[in-house]
């Protein structure tokens, strides 16, 4: 049984919140009422008079957008929406137990939950965070941020960059930092890596005998792995566990900024406590409750088809190209990481640097310099983009591997065994 107490793990101050009461928590709208309790200005927004009423692509099509009531405040509890985000990850694979909207907290992208997260637990200059680099560069900043200290136990070295479990639980067990750790994120499938983690090392992390305290998974790019790969219905079994998600990559829902955090009721509770009151605005929520409909879905399931075949075709080519060293980390994610080779053939952050400007300011193409990151010398990461996007692309990066490594490289067969040796199926 988990160790876990909520009222020793949060911060006291965080758990005797009392959240801001909005306008309407006592009072809904029924269409009918005359609204003269939130200040709101009921003449409307300043818009064209042509827009007299609700946007909507084709009647019945795509999502109902009120422009003219953009002047009332959006709903603060967005409960349609988080039983939508129930809907989607309900899969019984996990669990028999069911999800509900008390197991949800929304938010502006995942950086909101990554951000509250630490604001509930973490008490500035006292507490600690564990990361397992690589991973996800917003869990350094948002802990600076909070003044949180980090502890770094690194990814297991390898083909698919696996926690360290025995590391992690002997750090958490320690006498100097198993008091103060209060959060540990776990990025899967990772970034820059690609790999999804297993599901025993994280139960086995949720699982320790003595720490209290809360598991962050993080399943930004969870629909790009295997079907019912997602954890998120595993809330329900273990109240230390918090996994986030978002609209902005299987969705292409970058630019409305749409986050959730799956975890206990209780946890919830803490997190919508302590959120502005209005955090996930009126076009947010109702293109966000369109995507995650039928018909959205719908859409949503052909262009990850789509991406996965040029996934597959990246796996297949990149191996050809000369300077094209190992696929580093997994398959599980709409990007792969690449090694860049130098002259000998080894991975080289001098020759990764070179042709990531290369590509960007000759041939307009832009991709990630990841060789600064634990266990990624030489590495740029590629996001998988459309068919026209990956053949020029490919075309591009065999261009400018060739002008940055120039004459005198391995031969393109040593280039090729080296590759495939490599490659995942």
């Amino acid at each position: 049984m988990s160790p876990f107490n909520l009222e020793t793990c949060a911060r006291p101050n965080i758990l005797a919140l009392e959240p801001y009461r909005c306008a309407r928590d006592d009072y809904k709208d029924d269409g009918t009422n005359v609204l003269l309790d939130a200040n709101e200005n009921a003449y409307g927004p300043p818009l064209p008079p042509s827009i007299t009423g609700v946007i909507q692509p084709q009647p019945g099509l795509g999502p109902v957008i009120d422009l003219p009531g953009l002047n009332r405040y959006p709903d603060p509890h967005q409960v349609p929406l988080k039983q939508l985000l129930c809907n989607l990850r309900q899969t019984h694979v996990h669990t028999q137990k069911k999800l509900t909207p008390a197991n949800l907290f929304v938010g502006v992208g995942s950086d909101e939950a990554i951000d509250a997260l630490l604001r509930a637990f973490c008490r500035p200059g006292q507490d600690k965070i564990l990361v397992c680099p690589p991973t996800y560069g917003m869990y350094s900043v948002s802990a600076q941020v909070n003044d949180v200290s980090l502890v770094k136990i690194p990814l297991l070295p390898g083909p698919d960059f696996q926690l360290d479990v025995p590391a992690i639980l002997s750090t958490l067990s320690s006498d100097d930092g198993a008091s103060n750790i209060k959060l540990a994120y776990f990025c899967s499938p990772g970034n820059p890596t690609g790999s999804l983690l297993s599901k025993s090392s994280i139960e086995a992390v949720l699982s320790h005998p003595t720490w209290n305290g809360v598991v962050v998974v993080d399943e930004a790019y969870i629909d790009f792995a295997p079907d019912s790969a997602s954890l998120a219905e595993w809330v329900v079994e273990f109240p230390n566990l918090v996994v986030m998600q978002t609209l902005s990559k299987a969705f292409g829902l970058a630019g409305i900024r749409l986050g959730a955090a799956f975890t206990s009721p209780e946890i919830a509770k803490l997190l919508n406590a302590l959120k502005a009151p209005y955090n996930v605005n009126n076009i947010t929520s109702a293109i966000a409750e369109y995507a995650l409909s039928p018909a959205g879905l719908e859409v949503m399931r052909a262009n990850k088809a789509a991406l996965l075949e040029q996934r597959d075709r990246l796996l297949r080519e990149m191996p050809k190209i000369p300077g094209v060293g190992k696929l580093k980390g997994g398959t599980e994610s709409n990007f792969l990481l690449y090694e860049t080779l130098n002259k000998e053939g080894q991975p080289d952050n001098t020759v990764a640097l070179a042709v990531y400007e290369g590509l960007a300011e000759t041939k307009g193409v832009v991709v990630r310099f990841r060789g600064k990151e634990h266990g990624c010398l030489g590495c740029l990461r590629i996001t998988v983009g459309t068919e026209e996007e990956m053949t020029r692309f490919l075309e591009a990066i065999k261009k400018q591997l060739e002008q940055v490594r120039g004459p005198g490289a391995q031969s393109d067969e040593e280039e090729k065994e080296k590759a495939a040796s490599a490659v995942v199926a």
